[in-house]
């Protein structure tokens, strides 16, 4: 790889904001189910990181919580600052650096295929799940113990639906929207 195509461009930048925005909205849009609301992040996430591949979309997700923990509210609920992902939910909101970087590098390897994306975007969202759910565990259990079944009741079986059918629009979507990408 040159030295020229490791730079960040101008379309880069271009794509990185309006990215860190929509994830923005998308997190606004919550359906409140308890302890884990469930937003649109997740498939704002696996969009654009599909959609951009890896680079961008990591960093589309680091703007985007480097915004939410410098205290802009970019948080589902419009909530912000470091107490969000130092508290019980902020496994998952870290855990989307990874869903971007799953999903980014699978679709820059194998395209914009919704016979690629979709598995890609399971994978990510599982990794997803995976942290998110250690690090509930973790602070909650600084509070009381809680044992990973009543876990997995409150912050993954509740999602499994709703993140299924993000999963096939995302995938849709870029499959639609790729060839509109300009490198």
């Amino acid at each position: 790889m040159s030295e020229k195509s490791k730079r960040i461009k101008p379309n880069d930048i271009a794509y990185i904001g309006l990215s860190a925005a929509l994830i923005t909205v998308c997190a606004w849009i919550t359906i409140p189910v308890g302890a884990v609301p469930i937003t649109l992040q997740t498939m704002g996430i696996c969009l654009v990181a599909s959609l951009f591949g890896a680079k961008r979309g990591v960093l589309s997700t680091l703007t985007y919580l480097l915004l939410g923990a410098v205290g802009v509210p970019v948080f589902s609920s419009f909530k912000g600052g470091i107490g969000v992902l130092a508290g019980a939910t902020g496994g998952y909101i870290i855990g989307f650096i990874f869903t971007a970087l799953i999903v980014g590098v699978i679709s820059d390897k194998l395209g914009g295929k919704v016979y690629f994306l979709i598995p890609a975007m399971i994978l990510g969202v599982a990794v997803c799940y995976a942290f998110g759910t250690a690090w509930f565990m973790l602070v909650y259990t600084k509070e009381k113990e809680i044992a990973l079944s009543k876990t997995l009741a409150l912050c993954v079986t509740p999602f499994l639906i709703p993140d299924a059918v993000k999963i096939i629009i995302a995938s849709l979507l870029t499959a639609k929207l790729k060839k509109h990408i300009k490198e």
